[in-house]
């Protein structure tokens, strides 16, 4: 391989910096970031209980602080006290259902957040690159299955995909003030459904169905029929990488999606994958429940989603490594290793790293 992934990254004088690190997605960074031999500092609100940061003990793996993003000052101070050379911005408010309920706290962590992140990174010369998480629920969604490309037009009908919305014009400000100005480059990744093992957040498929393996309680499902791009977070994060790469040579591509390249998996196929990995241990009692808040018939949540990734194939040459049907298969054998097996949390998710990067 002619640049191994990380090798542009290992070489820069400053570490990585990555925000939200102890959520799901930022957890399982660091340790991918830590098997390609990558530098990396992280800031992060203080992880919740039973997160997957707490079950392999990652306080005080890495350098870090926590704190705010909207706490401005604490930002700006860490970013001189470790002088990253590129940051890769994942804190966040990632709920859909929760943005209904604070629809405010919504924005103001991920515009402002967003906004902080770009404007203390501009003030330091030290700072080349910048890749901006955001998701695949930014475009305008008639819900007829079309696979969004990264020009499609943006449109966010629910707070939280409003407030991304809003992070992506945060990415387009910042970009014009590099191009009169001068500054880091920006790039902004678009993914969504990402799945693995280690992520209990509410009002999730996956998480429920594992909280309904260890309480034994019944699922309510909202949309059995919908579909979704299930990703397992490894690729994803992959993608990440290769485009905040990418981006220290050439600044030109404003987004790039990542997304499997089957087509969306219904909800009930995945209760039913579930179902036989766990089939002998742990039985999964589900129920439909569609008078739960924002269902569909009330246009809140919509029932088709999918990504066009050419353009991170051609450019970037990535290339999901997992079928949807075997991330869903990989993240409950994640977990049922953690939950029946009793299996270490650290070498299960190193373990499923390596069978990828090998």
């Amino acid at each position: 391989m002619k640049n191994p992934l990380g090798k542009h990254l290992r070489e820069l004088p400053g570490p990585l910096l990555l925000t939200g690190h102890t959520g799901f997605k930022g957890t399982w960074m660091t340790f991918l970031l830590e098997q390609l031999g990558v530098p990396i500092i992280g800031y992060s609100l203080q992880a919740e209980k039973d997160t997957l940061f707490e079950r392999a003990h990652r306080g005080g793996v890495i350098k870090e602080t926590f704190a705010d993003v909207r706490d401005y000052l604490t930002l700006n101070n860490f970013m001189d006290e470790c002088k990253p050379s590129t940051i890769i911005h994942m804190a966040a408010q990632p709920l859909v259902l929760k943005s209904y309920e604070s629809p405010r706290e919504t924005f103001d962590i991920n515009v402002m957040g967003t906004a902080n992140v770009l404007d203390v990174a501009f003030k330091k010369d030290f700072v080349k690159a910048i890749i901006i998480v955001t998701t695949d629920k930014v475009y305008r969604n008639d819900d007829t299955g079309h696979a969004f490309t990264e020009t499609d037009p943006l449109e966010g009908k629910d707070p939280y995909s409003a407030s991304k919305v809003g992070t992506e014009s945060v990415v387009s400000a910042w970009k014009q003030i590099a191009k009169i100005s001068g500054g880091p480059s920006i790039t902004s990744v678009r993914a969504g459904n990402v799945i693995g093992g280690g992520d209990l957040a509410q009002d999730r498929l996956i998480p429920d169905l594992v909280r309904a393996i260890i309480s034994g309680e019944i699922v309510e499902i909202r949309q059995p029929e919908s579909t979704r791009p299930w990703q397992h977070v490894i690729d994803s994060l992959i993608g990440y990488v290769k485009a905040l790469e990418y981006s220290l040579s050439n600044s030109s591509i404003r987004a790039f999606n990542f997304a499997p390249n089957d087509q969306g998996i219904q909800v009930q196929e995945i209760v039913n994958i579930f179902g036989r990995v766990f089939e002998g241990d742990k039985k999964i009692e589900i129920k439909l429940n569609p008078t739960l808040k924002h269902n569909s018939s009330n246009n809140l949540e919509v029932q088709f989603l999918n990504l066009d990734s050419k353009l991170s194939k051609q450019v970037l040459d990535w290339q999901p490594r997992y079928t949807q049907k075997e991330s869903i298969e990989e993240t409950a054998l994640w977990w049922r290793k953690i939950l029946i097996d009793k299996a270490d949390p650290v070498e299960v998710t190193k373990s499923q790293i390596m069978k990828i990067l090998k």
